[in-house]
């Protein structure tokens, strides 16, 4: 059994993000023990690059949720990242909390792997390029396991997704995480 944080970064409730990310979670439910963070229920403020919490013991000195989710992220063992993709990149807000992972109490989290669900409207054959290289980084990075992706494209109004053949791969990854 794993810890799984899913940090889900779209603000539109009951979109393609949720039921992707919802598929995935009853895949993994049975086996695993799941938070997730959506990042519009939280008040997280951009990196400003001080590198103040290089100094100050690894205390950002800005003073809002994100204490909470460096708390959930010391104790898991899967990282979710799931994000609409917008202009190529994942949202703003779950941005945000990826450069908050600029702080090097980053390097005390007991994560070993990580999982990528993306959706994006437009259907361009690259659609994903740019947000996989990035994930690509972050594994390597911090030498974590690849647990799996799925991306899907062409879905941009809410529901796009429902009866997708890709709600049943993210069933199967999240199935997969033991």
């Amino acid at each position: 059994m794993s810890k799984i944080l899913v940090l889900q970064g779209s603000l539109r409730k009951n979109g393609n993000t949720d039921l992707l990310v919802q598929a995935f979670i009853d895949g993994a439910k049975d086996n695993n023990e799941i938070e997730v963070i959506s990042v519009g229920d939280y008040n997280i403020a951009p990196c400003t690059g001080c590198n103040c919490c290089l100094k100050n013991g690894n205390v950002c000195v800005q003073n809002d949720d994100m204490q909470y989710v460096y708390k959930q992220l010391a104790v898991s063992d899967v990282v979710v990242i799931a994000s609409p993709v917008y202009f190529y990149g994942v949202s703003a807000r779950l941005k945000a909390i990826i450069d908050r992972l600029h702080n090097p109490l980053r390097n005390t989290f007991g994560v070993k792997k990580l999982a990528l669900l993306l959706v994006g409207g437009a259907s361009i054959p690259n659609l994903f390029d740019a947000v996989n290289l990035q994930y690509k980084m972050i594994l390597d990075f911090f030498k974590l396991e690849d647990a799996g992706s799925v991306c899907v494209s062409n879905v941009r109004e809410i529901g796009d997704i429902k009866n997708h053949a890709a709600l049943k791969d993210a069933f199967n990854l999240g199935a997969s995480i033991k």
